[in-house]
């Protein structure tokens, strides 16, 4: 296999990242409505854009995803992102019992309005929790110093909360009222 420059990669990634989960037409592509692209079109589009990418550095970059942000359908001719889209798409995922415990990475400073409002999906299709601290440690720590919130999906599933685990293993669901979020002692 080809060796393929670090920084090129990271910087292709979170291209495909947007176009795949919220910008589409950027490229002039279209997502059908589980979110795949054919992965050849995909190919001509990103290098219109003035991108180089092939297939080989495609599937290098599925395979090395820390993530695993996408994936290719079983026959290896579409592509996807896992989840994280803003774009309405339906990515199939069934209903699944959580673990007791999920965690999610924030920051400081949104503390107060998640101790108000809980934990909302925004703009994307879900709020996204994972079940090791690595994760959410990795997540918090994008935007400052990382916070780790406990969520109780054990009880918000027996309350009636719908849970999902995405292909990569991201656990989704609509909404983490207050009340099922065990917040971390404040600083001193």
């Amino acid at each position: 296999m080809k060796s393929y420059d670090s920084k090129k990669s990271t910087h292709l990634s979170k291209f495909l990242s947007l176009v795949l989960r919220h910008q589409p037409e950027r490229i002039h592509i279209q997502l059908d409505p589980q979110g795949w692209v054919s992965v050849d079109h995909l190919i001509t589009q990103v290098n219109k854009s003035g991108h180089n990418l092939d297939l080989e550095w495609l599937q290098f970059l599925v395979a090395s995803s820390d993530k695993q942000r996408f994936a290719f359908s079983p026959d290896g001719t579409r592509i996807r992102a896992n989840q994280g889209h803003s774009t309405q798409v339906d990515l199939g995922l069934q209903a699944i019992a959580p673990p007791e415990f999920l965690l999610h990475g924030t920051v400081q400073r949104f503390l107060p309005l998640i101790q108000a409002d809980g934990l909302l999906k925004m703009s994307r299709h879900h709020v996204h929790l994972s079940k090791d601290l690595a994760t959410a440690e990795q997540v918090g720590g994008r935007r400052g110093e990382a916070v780790i919130l406990k969520v109780k999906a054990g009880e918000m599933h027996a309350a009636g909360f719908s849970f999902f685990c995405s292909e990569n293993g991201v656990w989704l669901t609509d909404h983490v009222p207050p009340a099922f979020i065990v917040f971390p002692d404040p600083k001193p």
